[in-house]
C-alpha cells in the first residue's frame, strides 16, 4: 500500500511544519508498512494555527445554528459513505480488528448527527425581575477551543470533541496523537467538504510539544483533552487556573465477581473488557476482585478464554486481537508483566511476545492474567493499558468494594451478580463514574455523560453527552434590560 504525505491545515492552505521536520507512522502489526510521513511541527506551528482560528472564529460563529448543524450532517454522511474504506485505514494505522475498527466508523457519524442537533438546541432563560426589567441569558461560544485526542479510539473520541465544539459556533486547534495523523486528517477532510469555513479549523500534527503549546495558549478560551491522567495533569497546570479544561484520563477498572453470578456469562463479561481491543481503552477491565469460592473457577474460565483469543494483523479473517499500537506500549505491557512476577503474582497464561508467521515485525504479545494479586503490587495499581489482567481475592462484599476503589483512579466499575440490591449498593457506593451491572466496564451509548473521578477526570465538566456537554463549550451571559423612563 502506499504511503500518504500529511499535512497541516492552518489558515485554510495544507502545509508543512514551519521547521520541514515530518515523522513517520509504521503499520503496528508490520513495521515495513509505511503508513505515511506527517509534519513534526513545533510551538512555532500551534502559534500560526491559533491566530488562524482566532481570526476566523467570529465568522463560524455568526453562522445560522441550522447552518452549523447542516454542515455536521453532511460530514456525517460523507464519513458514513467512506466507512468501510476509513475502517481499513484504523486496522492498518492504530491496529485494531476489521470488526473494532468498523465499530468506529459506524459510532462517528452518529456522534456528529447527535452534536448538530445539539447547535439548534442551546437556549438561554428568563428570570423574575423588580418592576418592569426583563433579566434573561444567553449562551455564546468561547471562542478557540484546543482539542487534543488519543490514539485509542482516532475518529470516534475526535468527533466527540469537534462535535459539539462546532455545533456551538466555536473555532477549533486540533491536535491527534501522532499515531494516528491520518485518521485525523479523515476527519478534518470530512469537515472542510461539508462546508466548513477553513479558518475555523486547524489541525496540527506532532508529539508533546505543539500538545503543551496549545494548552498553554492564552488566546484558547477551552481545552479538552483526552489520554494518560500523568499528560492530563501536565495540560491541567499549562492550562492554569482562568481557562477551562475537560480531561478524560486514565483508569484502573475492577470487576467484581459475586458467589451468586453466572460463572461463565461472568467470564465472558470480564475478557471482553480486558483484551478487546487489545486492552488499550481507557474504560478496559483491568482488575477481577472475586469472593470466596469464586475465585478458582472464574479464574480457570477467563485464562481459557484469554488462550483462545486469536492474534495478528487485525485484517487477517479469525483475528479478535490485533497488536498494540506502538513498541512503547509493548515495551510497558512486558514490563509489567515482569514486573508483577517479580512481586510474586501467579502469571497464569500469557504475557509473551509472539513471533513467527511475521509476528515479530509487529507489536504483538499473548493476553495475560495473574492470579494472587495483592493490592500494594503495581498490578493493582497502575495502568497498563494493554491485554494484562490481575485477579484479587476478597472475603466478602465490604472487602471487594475496599479493594475496587483502593486505587487513584475513578472511571469505571462492574459487578456481575444476579443480586439487583447487591448491585444498586455497588452502584451507589462505588467511586467511579461509570458502573457497569453485568456488562463489560468498555462501550458506552452515546447520549449518556462520560467521565470519571479521582485522577481520572475532571469532574466539572463531563465529555460526550448529558446536560452538561455544551456547557464546556459556552460561556452565559446574563443581561438585565429596562427601558428608560
Amino acid at each position: 500500500m502506499s504511503a500518504h504525505e500529511g499535512r497541516n491545515l492552518i489558515g485554510g492552505r495544507w502545509v508543512p511544519a514551519l521547521s520541514g521536520e515530518t515523522f513517520t507512522r509504521r503499520n503496528p502489526a508490520d513495521v515495513d508498512d509505511v503508513v505515511g510521513a506527517f509534519p513534526d511541527s513545533s510551538a512555532a506551528d500551534v502559534d500560526a494555527a491559533v491566530a488562524a482560528v482566532a481570526g476566523g472564529a467570529a465568522e463560524w460563529a455568526a453562522t445560522p445554528a441550522e447552518t452549523r448543524a447542516r454542515v455536521l450532517e453532511k460530514a456525517a454522511d460523507l464519513l458514513e459513505a467512506r466507512a468501510a474504506e476509513l475502517a481499513a485505514e484504523i486496522v492498518r494505522e492504530e491496529g485494531k480488528t476489521l470488526a473494532e475498527a468498523s465499530v468506529e466508523t459506524r459510532r462517528t457519524p452518529m456522534n456528529l448527527r447527535f452534536h448538530a442537533a445539539e447547535a439548534v438546541r442551546m437556549s438561554g432563560q428568563t428570570y423574575a425581575a423588580p418592576g418592569s426589567a426583563l433579566v434573561y441569558t444567553w449562551r455564546e461560544p468561547v471562542g478557540v477551543v484546543g482539542a487534543i485526542t488519543p490514539w485509542n479510539f482516532p475518529l470516534n473520541i475526535p468527533s466527540r470533541k469537534l462535535g459539539p465544539a462546532l455545533a456551538a459556533g466555536n473555532g477549533v486547534v486540533f491536535k491527534p496523537s501522532p499515531l494516528t495523523p491520518l485518521t485525523a486528517q479523515r476527519l478534518v477532510e470530512a469537515l472542510l467538504a461539508a462546508g466548513l469555513p477553513a479558518r475555523a479549523l486547524a489541525l496540527v500534527h506532532g508529539g508533546p510539544e505543539p500538545g503543551a503549546a496549545l494548552a498553554g495558549d492564552p488566546r484558547v478560551g477551552a481545552v479538552t483533552f483526552t489520554g494518560s491522567t500523568a499528560t492530563g495533569r501536565a495540560v491541567h497546570a499549562a492550562a492554569g487556573p482562568s481557562r477551562r479544561v475537560q480531561l478524560e484520563m486514565g483508569g484502573k477498572n475492577p470487576v467484581v465477581v459475586l458467589p451468586d453470578a453466572d460463572l461463565d456469562r461472568a467470564a465472558q463479561i470480564i475478557a471482553t473488557g480486558a483484551f478487546g481491543l487489545s486492552g488499550q481503552a481507557c474504560t478496559g477491565t483491568s482488575r477481577v476482585i472475586a469472593l470466596g469460592e469464586v475465585y478458582e473457577p472464574l479464574l480457570e474460565r477467563v485464562a481459557k478464554l484469554a488462550g483462545k483469543r486469536t492474534v495478528g494483523d487485525g485484517r487477517a479473517p479469525g483475528v479478535d486481537m490485533g497488536p498494540l499500537a506502538a513498541d512503547f506500549q509493548l515495551a510497558k505491557v512486558l514490563d509489567h508483566v515482569r514486573i508483577g512476577q517479580e512481586e510474586g503474582a501467579e502469571l497464569v497464561t500469557g504475557g509473551r511476545r509472539l513471533t513467527g508467521d511475521g509476528l515479530e515485525r509487529g507489536f504483538f504479545v499473548s493476553p495475560a492474567v495473574f492470579a494472587g494479586v495483592r493490592p500494594d503490587m503495581r498490578l493493582a495499581r497502575e495502568e497498563i493499558f494493554g491485554p494484562v489482567l490481575a485477579f484479587q481475592r476478597a472475603a466478602d462484599f465490604e472487602e471487594a468494594l475496599a479493594l475496587a476503589d483502593a486505587t487513584e483512579y475513578g472511571l469505571a466499575s462492574g459487578i456481575v451478580t444476579r443480586d439487583l440490591g447487591r448491585a444498586l449498593d455497588f452502584a451507589r457506593r462505588s467511586r467511579t463514574g461509570l458502573v457497569k451491572v453485568n456488562q463489560p466496564t468498555t462501550g458506552m451509548a452515546m447520549n449518556v455523560p462520560f467521565g470519571g473521578l479521582k485522577e481520572s477526570g475532571t469532574q466539572t465538566f463531563k465529555e460526550q453527552a448529558g446536560p452538561t456537554m455544551m456547557l464546556f463549550y459556552t460561556q452565559e451571559k446574563s443581561v438585565y434590560l429596562s427601558a428608560l423612563e
